[in-house]
This record gives C-alpha cells, sequence and structure tokens, in this order.
C-alpha cells in the first residue's frame, strides 16, 4: 500500500423528527472528482462510542488497519483494511471506534481513496 496523507472523518449535525443526530463522513477527491463517503458505527451502539471519541471537535483522524487472510482450502490470500477513527485528548489518552462505509458504494470510494 502507497503511504496516504492523513485522512480526516468529519461530523455535521442534524435534526430528524425534532431529535439532534450527527452524520459522520470523509471528504476527499478521486481522479478530479470531489466524494464524500458516509461511514457509520458496526453495531447501533457505536454512536455513542463515535461522540466520545470526536468529543467536543467536529473532526477526527481515520485509522487504516491493514489484513490478510488465506483461504486454506484455495489458498488465496485477501488483503483489505479496516478502518477505525481515533483521538487523542490533552492528557494523550487514545480514544478509538472502528468504523465502516455505509454502502457499498461508500466502500468502493474509500477503498479508491486509501489506495
Amino acid at each position: 500500500m502507497n503511504k496516504i496523507n492523513k485522512i480526516m472523518v468529519e461530523r455535521e449535525p442534524f435534526q430528524k423528527d425534532g431529535k439532534n443526530y450527527f452524520s459522520y463522513f470523509i471528504k476527499g477527491t478521486v481522479r478530479g472528482k470531489d466524494i464524500r463517503v458516509l461511514i457509520t458505527p458496526p453495531d447501533k451502539g457505536g454512536w455513542q462510542v463515535l461522540d466520545i471519541v470526536f468529543g467536543d471537535a467536529n473532526e477526527a483522524e481515520l485509522e487504516l488497519k491493514p489484513y490478510e487472510m488465506k483461504n486454506e482450502a484455495t489458498g488465496e490470500v485477501i488483503k483489505g483494511n479496516s478502518f477505525a477513527v481515533k483521538s487523542v485528548d490533552e492528557n494523550g489518552e487514545v480514544y478509538e471506534c472502528k468504523i465502516k462505509p455505509l454502502r457499498s458504494s461508500d466502500k468502493m470510494l474509500l477503498n479508491m481513496l486509501t489506495k
């Protein structure tokens, strides 16, 4: 994998049914086109974890975690990345939450952005 620039996950507030929420996304450019990749935590409880990771900030760093798996039956090696968002507070404490692209198209865009 090539060395990439630091990628930030951003959030912005929105209202639905009179309640306040945040949407989480990554902005970037691929082949001259501006893209916006929607991300989500791996389960419902992850929204609270994301709120803790972001604290009072509206952006936090994307962390790529490369993996490699071998299919024992075929010998095929599957490579990819899992993703997390992390922040560090003023005391050096690291906060992290796993994330994933919201839709298949978001997954494709994120893979293009992180190559």
